[in-house]
Protein backbone atom coordinates (compact mmCIF):
# COMPACT_ATOMS: atom_id res chain seq x y z
CA UNK A 1 0.00 0.00 0.00
CA UNK A 2 1.21 3.49 -0.89
CA UNK A 3 0.65 6.68 1.10
CA UNK A 4 -2.85 8.00 0.25
CA UNK A 5 -3.54 11.03 -1.88
CA UNK A 6 -3.39 14.38 -0.08
CA UNK A 7 -6.68 16.18 0.52
CA UNK A 8 -5.55 19.64 1.61
CA UNK A 9 -2.84 21.88 3.00
CA UNK A 10 -1.72 19.66 5.87
CA UNK A 11 -1.61 16.33 4.04
CA UNK A 12 0.06 18.02 1.05
CA UNK A 13 2.86 19.04 3.41
CA UNK A 14 3.08 15.86 5.49
CA UNK A 15 2.88 13.06 2.92
CA UNK A 16 5.88 14.11 0.77
CA UNK A 17 7.97 14.45 3.91
CA UNK A 18 7.01 10.96 5.02
CA UNK A 19 7.91 9.44 1.67
CA UNK A 20 11.09 11.53 1.61
CA UNK A 21 12.33 9.93 4.82
CA UNK A 22 12.40 12.77 7.39
CA UNK A 23 16.15 12.32 7.71
CA UNK A 24 16.74 15.48 9.72
CA UNK A 25 14.73 15.15 12.93
CA UNK A 26 15.48 18.69 14.02
CA UNK A 27 14.20 20.30 10.82
CA UNK A 28 11.39 17.89 10.06
CA UNK A 29 8.55 20.29 10.72
CA UNK A 30 5.47 18.34 9.71
CA UNK A 31 3.15 21.16 10.67
CA UNK A 32 0.41 21.56 13.25
CA UNK A 33 -2.98 19.94 13.49
CA UNK A 34 -4.54 23.36 13.05
CA UNK A 35 -2.96 23.63 9.60
CA UNK A 36 -5.59 21.28 8.16
CA UNK A 37 -7.92 23.23 5.93
CA UNK A 38 -10.80 20.75 5.95
CA UNK A 39 -12.25 17.78 7.80
CA UNK A 40 -11.06 15.58 4.92
CA UNK A 41 -7.52 16.94 5.23
CA UNK A 42 -7.29 16.31 8.98
CA UNK A 43 -8.92 12.88 8.73
CA UNK A 44 -6.67 11.47 6.01
CA UNK A 45 -3.54 12.85 7.71
CA UNK A 46 -4.42 11.27 11.05
CA UNK A 47 -5.40 7.99 9.43
CA UNK A 48 -2.03 7.82 7.64
CA UNK A 49 -0.02 8.60 10.77
CA UNK A 50 -1.87 5.92 12.72
CA UNK A 51 -1.46 3.43 9.89
CA UNK A 52 2.29 3.48 10.55
CA UNK A 53 1.47 1.38 13.65
CA UNK A 54 -0.28 -1.27 11.55
CA UNK A 55 1.12 -2.41 8.20
CA UNK A 56 2.68 0.88 7.14
CA UNK A 57 3.26 2.01 3.56
CA UNK A 58 5.54 0.68 0.86
CA UNK A 59 6.85 4.19 0.20
CA UNK A 60 7.43 5.20 3.85
CA UNK A 61 10.38 4.00 5.94
CA UNK A 62 9.18 1.78 8.81
CA UNK A 63 11.58 3.65 11.12
CA UNK A 64 9.28 6.68 10.97
CA UNK A 65 6.68 4.86 13.09
CA UNK A 66 8.39 6.27 16.20
CA UNK A 67 9.71 9.54 14.76
CA UNK A 68 9.12 12.36 17.30
CA UNK A 69 7.75 14.75 14.67
CA UNK A 70 5.24 12.12 13.54
CA UNK A 71 4.10 11.56 17.11
CA UNK A 72 3.82 15.26 17.85
CA UNK A 73 1.46 15.80 14.93
CA UNK A 74 -0.50 12.62 15.58
CA UNK A 75 -0.95 13.70 19.20
CA UNK A 76 -2.36 17.06 18.11
CA UNK A 77 -4.77 15.55 15.62
CA UNK A 78 -5.94 12.90 18.08
CA UNK A 79 -6.35 15.49 20.83
CA UNK A 80 -8.58 17.53 18.53
CA UNK A 81 -10.64 14.47 17.53
CA UNK A 82 -11.02 13.36 21.15
CA UNK A 83 -12.05 16.85 22.27
CA UNK A 84 -14.73 17.03 19.57
CA UNK A 85 -16.08 13.60 20.46
CA UNK A 86 -16.13 14.34 24.18
CA UNK A 87 -17.92 17.63 23.52
CA UNK A 88 -20.60 15.83 21.50
CA UNK A 89 -21.25 13.53 24.44
CA UNK A 90 -20.65 15.90 27.34
CA UNK A 91 -24.09 15.11 28.81
CA UNK A 92 -23.29 11.38 29.08
CA UNK A 93 -22.74 11.10 32.84
CA UNK A 94 -22.46 7.74 34.60
CA UNK A 95 -25.09 6.95 37.25
CA UNK A 96 -24.05 5.39 40.57
CA UNK A 97 -25.33 2.02 39.35
CA UNK A 98 -23.16 2.26 36.23
CA UNK A 99 -20.17 1.54 38.46
CA UNK A 100 -21.44 -2.03 38.91
CA UNK A 101 -21.29 -4.80 36.31
CA UNK A 102 -25.06 -5.28 36.11
CA UNK A 103 -25.87 -1.58 36.15
CA UNK A 104 -23.36 -0.87 33.38
CA UNK A 105 -24.68 -3.74 31.27
CA UNK A 106 -28.21 -2.39 31.60
CA UNK A 107 -27.06 1.09 30.54
CA UNK A 108 -25.08 -0.19 27.54
CA UNK A 109 -27.93 -2.32 26.24
CA UNK A 110 -30.31 0.61 26.71
CA UNK A 111 -28.00 2.88 24.69
CA UNK A 112 -27.92 0.42 21.81
CA UNK A 113 -31.69 -0.10 21.96
CA UNK A 114 -32.34 3.66 21.97
CA UNK A 115 -30.05 4.34 19.02
CA UNK A 116 -32.21 5.74 16.24
CA UNK A 117 -29.53 6.48 13.66
CA UNK A 118 -30.19 5.63 10.00
CA UNK A 119 -29.54 2.01 9.05
CA UNK A 120 -27.30 1.21 6.12
CA UNK A 121 -28.07 -2.48 6.61
CA UNK A 122 -31.81 -1.88 6.22
CA UNK A 123 -31.16 0.09 3.04
CA UNK A 124 -29.02 -2.74 1.69
CA UNK A 125 -31.67 -5.32 2.59
CA UNK A 126 -34.52 -3.50 0.87
CA UNK A 127 -33.68 -0.87 -1.75
CA UNK A 128 -29.95 -0.38 -2.34
CA UNK A 129 -28.53 -0.84 -5.81
CA UNK A 130 -25.55 -3.05 -6.53
CA UNK A 131 -23.40 0.02 -7.18
CA UNK A 132 -24.35 1.49 -3.79
CA UNK A 133 -23.54 -1.73 -1.96
CA UNK A 134 -20.20 -2.07 -3.73
CA UNK A 135 -19.39 1.48 -2.67
CA UNK A 136 -20.38 0.66 0.91
CA UNK A 137 -18.17 -2.44 0.91
CA UNK A 138 -15.24 -0.38 -0.37
CA UNK A 139 -15.74 2.07 2.49
CA UNK A 140 -16.09 -0.77 4.99
CA UNK A 141 -12.91 -2.43 3.76
CA UNK A 142 -10.80 0.33 5.35
CA UNK A 143 -11.67 -1.27 8.69
CA UNK A 144 -12.74 -4.81 7.85
CA UNK A 145 -9.40 -5.69 6.26
CA UNK A 146 -7.79 -5.09 9.65
CA UNK A 147 -10.80 -6.17 11.69
CA UNK A 148 -10.18 -6.55 15.45
CA UNK A 149 -6.60 -5.25 15.24
CA UNK A 150 -7.26 -1.85 16.92
CA UNK A 151 -8.85 -3.58 19.92
CA UNK A 152 -5.91 -5.94 20.28
CA UNK A 153 -3.77 -2.98 21.37
CA UNK A 154 -5.82 -3.00 24.60
CA UNK A 155 -4.99 -6.57 25.64
CA UNK A 156 -1.73 -5.96 27.59
CA UNK A 157 -3.34 -3.05 29.46
CA UNK A 158 -5.85 -5.21 31.32
CA UNK A 159 -5.79 -7.41 34.39
CA UNK A 160 -6.27 -11.16 34.07
CA UNK A 161 -10.07 -11.48 34.28
CA UNK A 162 -10.86 -8.83 31.70
CA UNK A 163 -7.90 -9.83 29.53
CA UNK A 164 -9.07 -13.45 29.36
CA UNK A 165 -12.61 -12.41 28.39
CA UNK A 166 -11.34 -10.06 25.70
CA UNK A 167 -9.08 -12.78 24.31
CA UNK A 168 -12.08 -15.08 23.99
CA UNK A 169 -13.68 -12.55 21.65
CA UNK A 170 -10.44 -11.82 19.82
CA UNK A 171 -9.73 -15.52 19.30
CA UNK A 172 -13.01 -15.80 17.38
CA UNK A 173 -12.16 -12.64 15.41
CA UNK A 174 -8.85 -14.21 14.44
CA UNK A 175 -10.43 -17.49 13.32
CA UNK A 176 -9.59 -19.61 16.34
CA UNK A 177 -6.05 -20.00 15.02
CA UNK A 178 -7.13 -20.91 11.47
CA UNK A 179 -5.85 -18.28 9.01
CA UNK A 180 -8.67 -19.09 6.60
CA UNK A 181 -11.28 -18.19 9.24
CA UNK A 182 -9.89 -14.80 10.27
CA UNK A 183 -12.73 -12.34 9.91
CA UNK A 184 -10.65 -9.95 7.86
CA UNK A 185 -9.69 -12.85 5.59
CA UNK A 186 -13.37 -13.77 5.16
CA UNK A 187 -14.11 -10.18 4.15
CA UNK A 188 -11.20 -10.13 1.69
CA UNK A 189 -12.32 -13.44 0.20
CA UNK A 190 -15.85 -12.05 -0.20
CA UNK A 191 -14.58 -8.95 -1.96
CA UNK A 192 -12.44 -10.97 -4.36
CA UNK A 193 -15.26 -13.39 -5.14
CA UNK A 194 -17.51 -10.40 -5.88
CA UNK A 195 -15.03 -9.00 -8.41
CA UNK A 196 -13.74 -6.25 -6.12
CA UNK A 197 -10.24 -5.42 -4.92
CA UNK A 198 -9.29 -7.19 -1.70
CA UNK A 199 -5.93 -5.44 -1.36
CA UNK A 200 -5.32 -3.90 2.04
CA UNK A 201 -5.82 -0.13 1.91
CA UNK A 202 -6.78 -0.15 -1.77
CA UNK A 203 -9.89 1.99 -1.27
CA UNK A 204 -8.69 4.57 1.26
CA UNK A 205 -8.58 7.34 -1.35
CA UNK A 206 -12.29 6.82 -1.88
CA UNK A 207 -13.16 6.76 1.83
CA UNK A 208 -15.16 9.71 3.11
CA UNK A 209 -14.04 11.87 6.02
CA UNK A 210 -16.72 10.18 8.14
CA UNK A 211 -15.30 6.73 7.40
CA UNK A 212 -11.73 7.87 8.09
CA UNK A 213 -12.81 9.46 11.39
CA UNK A 214 -14.53 6.20 12.38
CA UNK A 215 -11.30 4.34 11.81
CA UNK A 216 -9.11 7.02 13.40
CA UNK A 217 -11.28 7.12 16.53
CA UNK A 218 -11.05 3.35 16.98
CA UNK A 219 -7.28 3.38 16.51
CA UNK A 220 -6.94 6.27 18.95
CA UNK A 221 -8.91 4.41 21.62
CA UNK A 222 -6.76 1.32 21.18
CA UNK A 223 -3.41 3.11 21.07
CA UNK A 224 -3.82 5.06 24.33
CA UNK A 225 -3.74 3.15 27.60
CA UNK A 226 -5.72 5.89 29.37
CA UNK A 227 -8.59 5.29 26.88
CA UNK A 228 -8.83 1.53 27.48
CA UNK A 229 -12.28 1.91 29.01
CA UNK A 230 -13.55 3.75 25.94
CA UNK A 231 -11.97 1.17 23.62
CA UNK A 232 -13.86 -1.62 25.39
CA UNK A 233 -17.07 0.39 25.46
CA UNK A 234 -16.73 0.84 21.71
CA UNK A 235 -16.26 -2.92 21.34
CA UNK A 236 -19.37 -3.57 23.44
CA UNK A 237 -21.49 -1.27 21.28
CA UNK A 238 -20.19 -2.88 18.08
CA UNK A 239 -20.97 -6.39 19.29
CA UNK A 240 -24.35 -5.49 20.79
CA UNK A 241 -25.51 -3.75 17.62
CA UNK A 242 -24.10 -6.09 14.98
CA UNK A 243 -26.11 -9.31 14.83
CA UNK A 244 -29.36 -7.90 13.41
CA UNK A 245 -27.69 -5.60 10.85
CA UNK A 246 -25.43 -8.47 9.75
CA UNK A 247 -28.53 -10.56 9.04
CA UNK A 248 -30.03 -7.70 6.99
CA UNK A 249 -26.76 -7.22 5.11
CA UNK A 250 -26.68 -10.92 4.21
CA UNK A 251 -30.24 -10.77 2.89
CA UNK A 252 -29.47 -7.68 0.84
CA UNK A 253 -26.33 -9.20 -0.62
CA UNK A 254 -28.29 -12.30 -1.60
CA UNK A 255 -31.01 -10.11 -3.14
CA UNK A 256 -28.43 -8.40 -5.32
CA UNK A 257 -26.63 -11.58 -6.34
CA UNK A 258 -23.33 -11.05 -4.53
CA UNK A 259 -20.96 -14.00 -4.22
CA UNK A 260 -21.76 -16.56 -1.48
CA UNK A 261 -18.37 -15.76 0.10
CA UNK A 262 -19.46 -12.16 0.67
CA UNK A 263 -22.75 -13.31 2.15
CA UNK A 264 -20.86 -15.75 4.39
CA UNK A 265 -18.88 -12.94 5.99
CA UNK A 266 -22.11 -11.45 7.32
CA UNK A 267 -23.83 -14.73 8.23
CA UNK A 268 -20.73 -15.56 10.29
CA UNK A 269 -21.33 -12.37 12.28
CA UNK A 270 -25.01 -13.07 12.90
CA UNK A 271 -24.13 -15.99 15.13
CA UNK A 272 -20.74 -14.88 16.45
CA UNK A 273 -21.82 -11.39 17.52
CA UNK A 274 -24.92 -12.69 19.31
CA UNK A 275 -22.48 -14.49 21.62
CA UNK A 276 -19.89 -11.74 21.65
CA UNK A 277 -22.35 -9.08 22.82
CA UNK A 278 -22.80 -10.80 26.19
CA UNK A 279 -19.06 -11.31 26.56
CA UNK A 280 -18.24 -7.73 25.57
CA UNK A 281 -20.90 -6.08 27.72
CA UNK A 282 -20.81 -8.26 30.82
CA UNK A 283 -17.57 -10.25 31.00
CA UNK A 284 -15.39 -7.45 29.59
CA UNK A 285 -16.92 -4.04 30.36
CA UNK A 286 -18.79 -5.21 33.44
CA UNK A 287 -15.71 -6.87 34.90
CA UNK A 288 -13.60 -3.83 34.04
CA UNK A 289 -15.75 -1.39 36.03
CA UNK A 290 -16.00 -3.80 38.95
CA UNK A 291 -12.22 -3.54 39.25
CA UNK A 292 -11.81 0.04 37.99
CA UNK A 293 -15.07 1.91 38.72
CA UNK A 294 -13.58 5.24 37.61
CA UNK A 295 -13.59 3.93 34.01
CA UNK A 296 -17.39 3.66 33.80
CA UNK A 297 -17.71 7.07 32.17
CA UNK A 298 -15.15 6.20 29.51
CA UNK A 299 -16.87 2.88 28.78
CA UNK A 300 -20.12 4.77 28.13
CA UNK A 301 -18.24 7.34 26.06
CA UNK A 302 -16.72 4.64 23.87
CA UNK A 303 -20.15 3.10 23.25
CA UNK A 304 -21.60 6.51 22.39
CA UNK A 305 -18.72 7.26 20.00
CA UNK A 306 -19.31 3.96 18.21
CA UNK A 307 -23.04 4.56 17.71
CA UNK A 308 -22.59 8.24 16.85
CA UNK A 309 -19.88 7.79 14.23
CA UNK A 310 -21.76 4.92 12.60
CA UNK A 311 -24.86 7.15 12.37
CA UNK A 312 -22.82 9.99 10.87
CA UNK A 313 -21.31 7.65 8.28
CA UNK A 314 -24.75 6.29 7.37
CA UNK A 315 -26.21 9.78 7.11
CA UNK A 316 -23.37 10.86 4.84
CA UNK A 317 -23.67 7.90 2.47
CA UNK A 318 -27.47 7.82 2.33
CA UNK A 319 -27.61 11.56 1.59
CA UNK A 320 -25.08 11.17 -1.21
CA UNK A 321 -26.96 8.26 -2.78
CA UNK A 322 -30.23 10.17 -2.50
CA UNK A 323 -28.72 13.16 -4.31
CA UNK A 324 -27.37 10.90 -7.05
CA UNK A 325 -30.70 9.13 -7.57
Amino acid sequence: MLIPQARGTLSERVFPQLTGGLEDTASAGLGRGGDADSRDDAAVTLWALQELHYRGFDDVDDALEWHPAVHALRWELEADLEARLRERHADLVPRPEDHTAEGLAERLFAMVEADDGPSLARHVETTATRDEVEELLRHRSVYHLKEADPTTWVVPRLEATVKAALMEVQLDEYGGGDPARLHHHLFARGLAASGMSADYGATVDEASAAVLEQNAALSMLGLHRRLRGAALGHLAAVEASSSGPSRRMARGLQRLGFAPEMVEYYTEHVEADAVHEQLAVRAICGALVEREPHLAGDVLLGAAICLDLEARTATDLLARWDRAA
